[in-house]
């Protein structure tokens, strides 16, 4: 399942235009083929898309889903990733809103809506929930496998959760498409099952499951294409992580693109350091030989996020980091995703 191309979509963003848990509807904004008719952020009702986040769509942004039903939305997308993926009491009155109005409900938060009585019983012929997170049947533990494919295997990894790995999977997947290659982007989270539909909701997967639900996606995938590119979550740096080693065995990627904020000292909200780029490139690909036990896996190129810095400073940033570590270096939403391809394809 994906997100509908053919029904009109409002993304409910409140205070997240602005602030740190916008990520979903922001990306959603910037990547989905929908028809996205309304963004509703009551702290920027009014204000320009473009001009606020630079994305190149040109869709209002309303106060309530009130006034977002004036544009005719078919589904509402909760766009908002708050910490511990819970919903905030003050959005039930939108959803519950948007269901008496006859709209569908995508929702790629922890809490589940599907099966809430109060909410099923607003659901209409032809409406449903979507409850993104769910782990899929039948899996079993990881062996390793994908190792056996013929395929590359890009796996990008972070400094921190947030930083623009999923942004760089899918880059990377276009620019491949562009030059001929049979590609495909597989989701490990929400915002990319929303898009791509195909894929595993890693972190509603039991842990001891996780490197196996990884593993059949790639086995199911991975024969058909020259290059997947494995969108990454969290990072080993994260005290609260538990993402990216599943996805490291579970993937067996054959390269990694390490992703970064430009500027970025501590890890957010936790205060722990990360180290020099260089250490932490050390790092991941120590982790992903295991000592020898798997291949060798390298970090190709760094993708550095200079969302925050002009084009200028964000040149500059590219630069440092580039010499930082001798590996290429640049921003892949703000200058294109070529220069990583390249160093894929070289690794």
């Amino acid at each position: 399942m994906r997100l509908p191309l053919n029904q009109r979509v409002a993304v409910l963003l409140h205070e997240g235009i602005r602030g740190t848990h916008g990520k979903t509807g922001l990306s959603l904004l910037r990547y989905s083929e929908a028809p996205i008719v309304a963004a509703i952020d009551r702290e920027c009702a009014g204000q320009s898309l473009p001009e606020l986040t630079g994305i190149k769509r040109e869709v209002p942004i309303v106060s309530s889903l009130a006034e977002a039903l004036k544009y005719q939305p078919q589904v509402l997308v909760i766009g908002i990733a708050p910490k511990g993926g819970v919903l905030p009491d003050d959005y039930w009155h939108e959803l519950k809103n948007a269901l008496s109005a006859g709209m569908s409900v995508v929702n790629g938060l922890h809490t589940p809506l599907a099966t809430i009585p109060e909410l099923k019983s607003l659901l209409k012929p032809g409406q449903l929930i979507w409850d993104v997170r769910k782990e899929p049947p039948n899996l079993e533990i990881g062996s390793g496998m994908a190792r056996t494919l013929p395929c590359r295997r890009v796996l990008t990894v972070g400094t921190d959760m947030s930083v623009g790995k999923m942004s760089t999977s899918l880059e990377l997947h276009w620019a491949s498409k562009l030059r001929g290659w049979r590609s495909k982007f597989l989701a490990t989270g929400q915002t990319g099952l929303m898009l791509e539909g195909e894929g595993v909701p890693l972190d509603a997967v039991r842990v001891d499951f996780a490197a196996g639900a990884v593993e059949q996606m790639l086995m199911r995938y991975g024969k058909n294409y020259d290059i997947v590119h494995i969108e990454g979550q969290g990072s080993l740096l994260h005290p609260g992580s538990t993402a990216t080693l599943p996805l490291i065995r579970g993937s067996q990627p054959t390269q990694m693109i390490l992703v970064h904020r430009a500027g970025q000292t501590e890890v957010m909200n936790n205060s722990v350091p990360i180290g020099p780029l260089r250490d932490v490139v050390r790092l991941y690909e120590t982790v992903a030989s295991a000592a020898g036990a798997f291949p060798a896996v390298p970090v190709v190129a760094i993708a550095l996020n200079t969302r925050h810095l002009d084009e200028s400073a964000a040149k500059d940033a590219i630069a440092q980091t580039q010499a930082e570590t001798g590996l290429p270096c640049t921003d892949p939403v703000r200058f294109g995703a070529g220069k990583l391809l390249d160093a894929v394809m070289q690794g």
